[in-house]
């Protein structure tokens, strides 16, 4: 989207000035391609590269400003979230060694945000979400103080007109509110870029929807999201629910997400996609344009269409086509959003290696994709591969269906192979990559299935914050040493960095598994509730799930002592007996302040709330644990 300076440019007049531009330059496009103008007969590569920043206590560090500061603006972006940062790749031409050379790239770019990083006390950690990411983070004081994020975010605010509502159900189940489009932060991915002739983009932009289900499938890894296990890829139901500015109801008419895999097949242009995004999705924010397009063209020029361009950047196709202008000639180009960031870099640049070569092979074959299978088959595969990964049923060609691994290795990747050597890809570097791709199908270890078993070692091992924060450790150790994932071990609970790191802030322990009481409800069900469950404090909610009370062991002794009228049967409600208004604090709230908190006022449990809502509760009880841990570790020592 680049720097660009939003402000003013949301009012009803002002948008409609931006759409008469953007209208003018997909006519512009179009006119650019029907008189030859677009770049044709050359093939270029190249990707984006989103990653997250880390503490060292393995949380999201918000740091990107600093970090920033001490890159290479021309490669180095912002991105929503603080705690994410993006670079991009030059373009490559496709043959040869390019693919060894992306790899090469990506490395030598990722060592120089290591550097930088270290220097602010944080590191780069490559993966697709974050386990250690909790929703607090996700306030918008983690934002980047970039005035288009803000632009961007209000906008879908004012469409939307309410909460953003996520479902998320895998083997655990996300239920969630947010507020702002920053749930969108939850997500990093490596985007990939294919360039392609006007003539030949309709075919190939197909062959990319038909292809994206299987090559997801191999390349799934993000199964976790606040400590949920959901989908084999969340990012997909994640993004696609951040930014859906659908309100729920009863509306007949059938409208899309911002986030979609689309509705049909391209027919013969480019154009066709960015005028049904027009149609189907409103200006959202618009900037002063002071290019005519026409006129450009007709001084021998190149128009940039920046209005087109911006528009295009708030429409997520998963595969999206984009315009751009490389060595002065307009090109057109298809930019893949669907795989994760990580495990590793080889990994990523195999996925690159996959899908580059089903594109090329596919074409080759095939002079119209849509022959050969449907819309919805090539979309259902799509979001079946990102709920199951390699688990998932795929449909290939002519209606045949398969298990993903059986569809990879049998037909997918001879094709992927033929598709680069076809390419003039340097044979070693094919090898090397598909290799990659096979033995990691072939053993079904994805970077999902690693996170998933990790996690199950280590199930009777300390608390989840200590599981998550050694699975992400683990993770970067494994990065750092640079195999792809079929060869890295399992993550071990030693790897969280001691107990420092899973402790410093209550969010990282509380009890999130909470049973609550109505004030209005008898007061026989909190003390039965004690009993059942072990616990001695009851939170009390209304019917919003904010905090209005909490019943505690001593309390409800002493009311049935004392103040429980002498035979009267009558059911006594909670709020006479709760403590109004009790005591909280915030998830964030330093571990050692919380201590001086409980000592101070003489309490032995603090909920926690944000935003007047419950999410979880801290007790003197939890600190005992911790306290006997440190003193188990430092006897040892």
């Amino acid at each position: 989207m680049g720097e660009i300076n939003f402000e003013n440019q949301t009012q009803p007049e002002q948008l409609r000035v931006f759409m008469k531009a953007l209208l003018n330059d997909v006519r512009a496009l179009e006119h650019l391609i029907n008189s030859g103008m677009i770049e044709s007969g050359v093939r270029r590569i190249g990707a984006e590269q989103e990653l997250f920043l880390v503490d060292r206590s393995w949380r999201p560090a918000a740091s990107s400003p600093e970090v920033l500061d001490k890159l290479d603006q021309d490669w180095f972006k912002t991105e929503l979230a603080k705690f994410n940062l993006e670079f991009n790749l030059k373009p490559l031409s496709f043959g040869g060694s390019c693919l060894s050379e992306l790899e090469q790239d990506i490395n030598e770019h990722l060592e120089k945000v290591r550097a930088a990083a270290s220097s602010c006390d944080v590191d780069a950690l490559l993966v697709g979400i974050l386990p250690t990411l909790r929703k607090s983070d996700l306030d918008l004081s983690n934002m980047t103080p970039v005035p288009r994020y803000y632009a961007l975010n209000d906008a879908l605010k004012a469409l939307r007109g309410e909460a953003f509502v996520f479902r998320i159900s895998g083997v655990d189940e996300m239920i969630s509110t947010h507020d702002s489009v920053m749930v969108e932060a939850c997500n990093t991915s490596t985007q990939f870029h294919f360039q392609t002739g006007p003539e030949e983009f309709a075919n190939l932009y197909n062959i990319a929807q038909v292809v994206a289900g299987p090559v997801l499938a191999s390349a799934v890894n993000s199964p976790l999201l606040f400590g949920q296990r959901l989908w084999a890829e969340t990012r997909i139901a994640v993004f696609q629910q951040a930014v859906d500015t659908r309100k729920p109801g009863d509306n007949p008419l059938a409208r899309s997400s911002r986030v979609s895999f689309g509705t049909n097949w391209v027919e013969n242009s480019a154009v066709e996609v960015f005028r049904e995004d027009i149609a189907r999705f409103r200006v959202i924010m618009g900037m002063e344009i002071d290019e005519d397009p026409f006129a450009v063209i007709e001084a021998g020029g190149v128009p940039k269409l920046k209005a087109l361009q911006l528009h295009n950047s708030t429409v997520y196709r998963w595969n999206r086509p984009c315009y751009g202008i490389s060595e002065g000639k307009p090109h057109l180009r298809i930019e893949n959003r669907a795989m994760p960031t990580g495990p590793s870099v080889i990994d990523e640049v195999a996925n690159a290696a996959f899908w580059f070569g089903l594109m090329s092979e596919l074409a080759a074959q095939y002079p119209d994709i849509r022959q050969t299978i449907d819309f919805d088959d090539a979309k259902r595969n799509f979001f079946a591969a990102a709920r199951l990964g390699l688990e998932a049923p795929l449909i290939w060609l002519d209606g045949e269906k398969m298990p993903a691994p059986v569809l990879i290795l049998r037909e997918l990747l001879p094709m992927a192979s033929n598709g680069l050597l076809r390419s003039n890809i340097n044979h070693n570097d094919v090898e090397r990559y598909l290799a990659v791709i096979e033995a990691r199908v072939s053993s079904g270890k994805t970077g999902t299935q690693w996170q998933i078993d990790s996690l199950a070692g280590m199930k009777e091992e300390g608390s989840e914050n200590e599981r998550l924060c050694a699975l992400t450790a683990g993770m970067h150790q494994r990065q750092l040493e640079g195999k792809p994932i079929h060869e890295w071990d399992l993550a071990t609970l030693g790897e969280a960095g001691g107990w420092k790191n899973s402790f410093q802030r209550v969010e990282q322990y509380m009890t999130t598994d909470l049973f609550t009481v109505h004030a209005d409800e008898v007061i026989d069900l909190a003390a039965n509730l004690m009993d059942w469950r072990r616990v001695r404090h009851i939170p009390v909610e209304d019917d919003e799930h904010r905090l209005v009370g909490l019943i505690s062991y001593r309390s409800l002794l002493r009311f049935l002592a004392h103040d429980l009228p002498h035979g009267k049967d009558a059911p006594v409600p909670v709020s006479q007996v709760m403590q109004k208004d009790p005591i909280w604090i915030a998830p964030r709230t330093p571990t050692l302040e919380a201590i001086q908190l409980m000592k101070r006022e003489g309490v032995s449990c603090l909920p926690v709330v944000k935003n007047g809502t419950l999410v979880g509760m801290v007790t003197d009880r939890d600190f005992m644990e911790i306290a006997a841990e440190l003193l188990e570790k430092h006897l040892q020592e």
